[in-house]
């Protein structure tokens, strides 16, 4: 067991020292119940928290993204082959088995899953604040996180998407790093990365308690080797070259920062200041105890520092990537608030629950133009198709493909991996050229295969509009008619005389 953090100061003006009841203590020695009374609780706060996340049939583009990725690998599709992303297998594979069990109709099963997990992330922090501060600390620690977990815009934070399954993995592996317990500190390390890269960052905080604990070189080769094993299975079980380039290689015009400098600028400033928002109930006091006392948490300050760093890695600064800062908050007001005075945990989590109230109601009542738009454009195409036929929708939802019931043309399921728009970057950086290595040709060749029934242009003006897409601009121009319009996308079916052709 790692020793204890040091005492506070007691001359220092404002703290006080924990009582007895207070005091570092192994879990096995509560004088009274503990986890029967606070995991219902616990459970509670989760399930009211994600309510939002059931309203309507999903959230976000990633889910969608997810969705039919999940479908293509139900009727047999290969990940990082026919069906590709730049992502880990994890959340993709968890999808999958979802559907196998529940069918592939509702995202309902997904996001109870995802409550499971927030759920699992307050457990964890909770046993990771008692053991080291007492029984009130870990309570704290736990409630904190989850009323400051919705803190973001809705759609980042309610979606069940990657960074809600990752968040569980990066807090077992610091709850097994301070076990000491390497091998399994290392896969769940792995896990997170396999969720998403940036999971991989909590391998920083894990490394510095190995470090300081003096551990054996034994025990280095345990934590390398519980954290290889899962990454070389998932990439032989797909493909190691696909999973190399998709995951690791394959980004580097996606993580530039040329192009919209400023759009994305302002974006990580609006996400952080409804960051902080969210967590003005437990900023303060961290910040006092930073400025007058040790907390003995140096583990804690570089997970948050390495989450900081996965924030700004790729810099595109979407409000889900600002997920991963919470664990590691939620934590350091624990320690922080358990040297402060008692009043100052109540005003914390008084203050963090009105926030928490404020973001739940954003959630519940907020208007979703984009989800009604996709799904209006569902409609139109499942009116001018079969359940039997391909359709390409040349935007950036491509939830449209789940909604529509309809497969996709392209393992592509996005313009962004042909045209390098993402997210927002709206700069000299988008058309055919900046696309993904090699895309190009793969696309033209499974349009010539397997030309779709429809193509619905959704770019509404945006920089990747086929009249910029020369490649594209020519297939409709050859093969394709205008037949009708949803809110500014424009719907083109096969010309009648091409059909016969094929």
């Amino acid at each position: 067991m790692l020793a204890p953090p040091s005492p506070p100061l007691r001359s220092a003006p404002g703290l006080r020292v924990p009582g007895p009841r207070e005091e570092h203590a192994c879990e096995g020695g509560a004088r009274e119940p503990y986890w029967p009374r606070l995991l219902p609780l616990l459970a509670a706060l989760a399930c009211v928290t994600r309510l939002p996340s059931f309203r309507g049939p999903l959230w976000s583009p990633d889910e969608g993204y997810l969705a039919v990725q999940a479908r293509m690998l139900a009727h047999g599709g290969e990940l990082y082959e026919t069906v590709v992303d730049r992502k880990p297998p994890l959340v993709p594979w968890l999808y999958a088995g979802s559907f196998a069990l529940f069918g592939d109709d509702s995202l309902l099963p997904v996001k109870l899953l995802a409550v499971a997990a927030q759920l699992l992330t307050a457990v964890l922090l909770v046993s990771l604040a008692r053991r080291r501060w007492g029984d009130g600390a870990g309570r704290t620690a736990g409630v904190l996180y989850l009323l400051i977990s919705i803190g973001l815009n809705p759609e980042d934070a309610q979606a069940a998407a990657f960074e809600v399954f990752m968040l569980p993995c990066t807090a077992a592996a610091m709850w097994c790093a301070d076990r000491r317990r390497w091998g399994a500190a290392g896969a769940a390390v792995a896990c997170a990365f396999l969720a998403k890269q940036t999971g991989g960052a909590v391998l920083l905080p894990v490394a510095w308690l190995l470090w300081r604990g003096g551990a054996p070189r034994r025990d280095a080769w345990r934590l390398t080797a519980g954290l290889g094993a899962p990454v070389l299975a998932a990439a032989l079980l797909t493909t190691p070259s696909g999973f190399l380039f998709w995951t690791v290689t394959g980004s580097g015009a996606y993580a530039s920062f040329t192009g919209s400098e400023l759009h994305v600028l302002v974006r990580g400033l609006v996400n952080a200041a409804v960051l902080a928002a969210a967590c003005a109930g437990i900023v303060p006091p961290v910040v006092r105890v930073l400025r007058i006392a040790r907390t003995g948490a140096a583990e804690l300050w570089l997970w948050l520092a390495g989450s900081a760093a996965a924030v700004l890695l790729g810099f595109h600064f979407f409000g889900h990537y600002y997920l991963q800062l919470m664990p590691p908050l939620a934590l350091l007001a624990a320690a922080a608030l358990q040297i402060l005075p008692r009043e100052r945990t109540v005003r914390a989590v008084v203050v963090s629950g009105c926030a928490c109230v404020v973001f739940l109601a954003w959630g519940l009542l907020a208007p979703r133009p984009e989800l009604a738009h996709a799904a209006r454009l569902a409609q139109t195409v499942r009116a001018h198709t079969g359940p039997g036929d391909r359709v390409l929708f040349w935007g950036m939802h491509p939830e449209a493909y789940w909604l529509a019931g309809r497969a996709p043309a392209s393992r592509y399921l996005t313009a962004g991996f042909l045209t390098n728009y993402s997210g927002g970057r709206n700069g000299p950086q988008v058309g055919e050229k900046y696309a993904v290595e090699g895309a190009w040709p793969v696309f033209r060749e499974e349009l010539r295969r397997h030309p779709p029934a429809l193509v619905v242009d959704d770019s509404r003006g945006k920089p990747y509009a086929p009249d910029r897409v020369p490649s594209l601009r020519r297939v409709l121009a050859v093969g394709y008619e205008a037949v009708a319009r949803v809110e500014g996308a424009v719907v083109y079916a096969r010309l009648p005389s091409v059909r016969q052709q094929a």
